[in-house]
């Protein structure tokens, strides 16, 4: 495996995805009750937009340095979604926080994480930023095993009956990624069927994600939403035209949530026929 995020970091679709665990982190904390977090693909937690990765591609640029402060009439959950931001880089104001950095500010005392992440380098980096949390635990091992290993998730004696699932692959074979995704989260609706599931993809042209859907909707899971930014038409297969989140099981009403938000970030980091939209592919009925 050669991806590095570094290159991306802080792009259009970090930008969607933090902003959608950003919202289903706050929904989880409504209720008092712990919660555990695996994040099956976490980078090394930080990064340097100014270092010679994130500097090379510039793509960062396009993305969160496009968005602007927050005002009044920002939608709430982009707000919140700078302030996490915004939390991380008090002590590092040129980084990008990965997944992992934003789950970690977000734990109360009695929730739980586990970040994964197979890269050597990658995983070091990683346990030195979430060094001296003890919320979180950093495994240098396969994502999609971890699922299998780590869930249904427990701490000691305690055994979580809430716990998020964040998915987020580097689809180097983006067609061959599909199907581990689905076998993933077939197994892991058995061990854990209460938990949230999301689960980034990129968009090159939509249409090539239907079968994918169409497989998904068939998973023994209430409900499936689909919420995609593209920052561009989706006619070109040779680049990312936008991402989704995929929202496996998502908690009650987070689409009026992120809905709102998603206007103002195609105004800020799209082109000419930026879009959005959310699609529920399978919905529990009331």
């Amino acid at each position: 495996m050669n991806y590095r995020h570094g290159f991306h970091a802080g792009n259009h679709a970090d930008v969607l995805k933090h902003l959608v665990l950003v919202a289903l982190l706050d929904a989880f904390k409504r209720k008092d009750s712990p919660f555990f977090v695996l994040d099956s693909h976490a980078g090394r937690g930080q990064y340097d937009l100014e270092g010679s990765q994130a500097s090379r591609t510039g793509e960062a640029k396009g993305g969160f340095l496009r968005l602007p402060p927050a005002g009044p009439g920002t939608p709430p959950a982009l707000a919140r979604y700078l302030d996490a931001v915004a939390e991380t880089r008090v002590l590092a104001p040129s980084t990008y926080p990965g997944s992992p950095l934003l789950v970690a500010h977000a734990l109360r005392d009695g929730d739980r994480a586990a970040a994964c992440e197979l890269q050597p380098e990658e995983a070091a980096a990683l346990k030195a930023v979430l060094a001296g949390d003890p919320k979180v635990h950093v495994h240098q091992r396969d994502g999609y095993a971890a699922l299998k290993a780590l869930l249904p998730p427990k701490d000691g004696a305690t055994r979580f009956a809430r716990g998020l699932v964040l998915i987020d692959p580097p689809y180097e074979a983006q067609e061959g990624e599909y199907p581990l995704i689905l076998a993933a989260l077939a197994d892991a609706l058995q061990r854990f069927p209460q938990a949230c599931f999301a689960v980034w993809y990129p968009i090159k042209q939509r249409a090539s994600l239907h079968p994918f859907f169409r497989k998904l909707a068939g998973l023994p899971a209430k409900s499936a939403l689909a919420i995609e930014l593209l920052v561009r038409p989706d006619d070109s297969p040779l680049r990312m035209n936008g991402s989704g989140m995929l929202l496996v099981n998502p908690p009650w009403q987070i689409e009026k949530a992120i809905e709102p938000a998603l206007k103002p970030l195609a105004q800020a980091m799209g082109e000419p026929g930026a879009s959005w939209r959310l699609t529920w592919l399978k919905q529990e009925k009331a």
